[in-house]
């Protein structure tokens, strides 16, 4: 996202993590916090925050840590491969917050990452107007445009992204010759 010019703030409990993020993000609008609530402060209201973490259980842990920090209106997007099933869980968990949650999926790897991956975001249409034209100028972009779109409501996104592994494992095996 520095890439890209956008302002960045990253959390990471490891300290190795942070002085990684500040070095990588030299000459650029970078910052690393040391605490979760300190990250929080460093965001403008409404906050899109972007979670990169594994699937699973630390989701849920990330977002229990995060959530007395956050309120109604932010935006907390899951940009790992949690399945669709936990995904409409924590949308119906966050509801009554009025926390906006997105389930994202993200392909590219981790070069995409940085130089642009495609984007899968599910969620709520008014999450997504907040999170376009970010997600737009970070996608990678091909002659007809951002490989980015709103896929659909609740858990759309993390479940296009569980059919586009499903397809891309089937060709792998079958290249392989399995």
């Amino acid at each position: 996202m520095a890439d890209h010019g956008f302002s960045v703030s990253g959390y990471d409990r490891d300290p190795n993590q942070q002085n990684r993020l500040l070095e990588e993000g030299k000459g650029k609008q970078v910052q690393a916090a040391a605490s979760m609530q300190a990250f929080v402060e460093t965001l403008e209201i409404p906050r899109r925050v972007m979670m990169l973490v594994p699937a699973g259980k630390i989701v849920d842990a990330v977002i229990d840590e995060i959530k007395p920090f956050l309120q109604a209106g932010d935006i907390l997007i899951d940009g790992g491969n949690s399945h669709y099933t936990d995904t409409d869980i924590r949308i119906e968990r966050l509801k009554e917050t009025g926390i906006h949650f997105t389930g994202m999926g993200v392909s590219g790897g981790e070069d995409g990452a940085r130089l642009g991956p495609s984007m899968m975001p599910g969620g709520n249409k008014a999450g997504y107007a907040e999170l376009k034209n970010i997600l737009e100028k970070i996608a990678a972009q091909t002659d007809d445009g951002p490989c980015v779109t709103f896929v659909g409501n609740g858990s759309a996104g993390h479940y296009t992204k569980m059919v586009h592994n499903g397809i891309e494992d089937n060709r792998k095996n079958i290249f392989a010759g399995r």
